[in-house]
C-alpha cells in the first residue's frame, strides 16, 4: 500500500487540479449551462471513462519500466516532482490570467453528452502526459505496482467526479465567480503554492531515498 502521506498529497494535487477548470471541466460546465445538469453529469461520467484509457496505458508502461529499469523509474519520479513544481510556478506566474476561458462542446450538434465526454477525454493526449508525469512520485518502489495504480486511479476518478458535481450543482453562480479576475487570482496563487510545497516534500523524500 502507498504511504498515507503520499496518498494525501496525491489527493490534494488531484483535487486542486480539478478545482481550477481546465478544458475538461470547462466542457462539463458548458454542457451543464447549455443542456442542463443531466447532460453535465453524463459528460462528466463519460470523461472519466475516457480517462481510464490513459490510466491503463500509463499502468502498462510503468509496469514494464519499474520491473526492468528501476533506476529509470526512480528518475521518472524525480522528474514528476519537478514537473509538479513547474506547474506551481506556472500557476503563480499566470495567476488570474485564465479568467474568462471558454470551450465549445465537442460535437455540439448532437445530444449525446456521455459519448462526447468520452471523445473529449480520449482525444486529449495531454492527459497521458499528465498521468505519466505526475503518478511516479506517488508510487512506492519495491511494492506491487498494480494495486498502487488502482488506488490512485480510484482516488483521482472519485475526486474528479466530486469536483465536477460541485461545478454542475453550483451552475452559473460558480462559473461567474471563476470568471472574476480577483477570485481566480487567489485561487491560482493558492494552487501554485500548494503544488510547489507538495513537490518539494516529495522531491526531498525521493532524493533522500
Amino acid at each position: 500500500m502507498i504511504d498515507a502521506e503520499k496518498l494525501v498529497a496525491f489527493a490534494m494535487v488531484t483535487a486542486l487540479t480539478s478545482i481550477v477548470p481546465g478544458p475538461s471541466m470547462l466542457f462539463v460546465m458548458t454542457e451543464t449551462l447549455w443542456r442542463g445538469a443531466r447532460s453535465g453529469f453524463a459528460a462528466l461520467v463519460g470523461m472519466q471513462l475516457g480517462y481510464l484509457f490513459w490510466w491503463a496505458l500509463a499502468a502498462l508502461g510503468f509496469s514494464t519500466l519499474a520491473a526492468r529499469f528501476p533506476a529509470a523509474f526512480h528518475g521518472l519520479a524525480i522528474g514528476g516532482s519537478l514537473y509538479l513544481a513547474w506547474l506551481g510556478i506556472k500557476a503563480l506566474r499566470n495567476a488570474g490570467k485564465a479568467a474568462g476561458e471558454t470551450i465549445e462542446p465537442a460535437h455540439a450538434v448532437t445530444r449525446h453528452a456521455f459519448r462526447d465526454g468520452v471523445f473529449v477525454a480520449v482525444g486529449n493526449p495531454k492527459a497521458l502526459v499528465y498521468v505519466v508525469a505526475l503518478l511516479p512520485p506517488f508510487i512506492e518502489q519495491g511494492r506491487p505496482l498494480i494495486p498502487q495504480l488502482a488506488v490512485l486511479t480510484v482516488i483521482g476518478t472519485a475526486l474528479d467526479l466530486l469536483v465536477g458535481a460541485i461545478y454542475i450543482y453550483a451552475g452559473k453562480g460558480l462559473s461567474r465567480a471563476m470568471d472574476r479576475p480577483g477570485t481566480r487570482l487567489w485561487i491560482d496563487r493558492g494552487v501554485g503554492a500548494a503544488f510547489i510545497v507538495i513537490a518539494a516534500a516529495i522531491l526531498a523524500e525521493l532524493l533522500a531515498g
